[in-house]
């Protein structure tokens, strides 16, 4: 099995590219468990409902135009726009995928660490807001 050491994804926030900003990233996919636990059953029964997926990044902060804070800022509360994550920033393939997904910026902090001497981070958290596709065609 190959092992990846992350060190070049791409995100992209409402078609920006920020990924030379990007500290960390997670993608995470589930699904809503709906107990159909019945009379007579002696264990707990779950059965898969709705799909969601959401996303964290943390962000060195930039303040700059068309950076982190000008391009995240705007985004709460706003309508739902396009993000795609990817674990290498070059084409996609079966090894690399991209999910490209319609979220909602449902967190933003703009001024997380602000500690003497320390680099200025930002987490931004990202909820669904429509299907995430994963795309592995060059």
């Amino acid at each position: 099995m190959a092992q990846l050491v992350l060190t070049n994804a791409l995100v992209s926030i409402n078609g920006v590219d920020l990924s030379d900003h990007v500290k960390s990233v997670s993608l995470d996919l589930a699904f809503t468990m709906l107990n159909d636990t019945v009379m007579g059953d002696t264990f707990e029964s779950n059965a898969a409902g709705i799909q969601t997926w959401s996303a964290s990044v943390d962000f060195v902060q930039d303040w700059a135009t068309s950076k982190v804070d000008q391009t995240l800022f705007p985004l709460l509360g706003a309508a739902a726009f396009t993000i795609i994550i990817q674990p290498v920033n070059t084409t996609e393939s079966a090894t690399n995928p991209k999910y490209t997904g319609s979220a909602v910026l449902s967190s933003y902090t703009p001024l997380g660490s602000g500690a003497h001497g320390e680099l200025t981070m930002s987490v931004a958290k990202f909820a669904c807001a429509g299907a995430l596709t994963k795309d592995v065609t060059p």
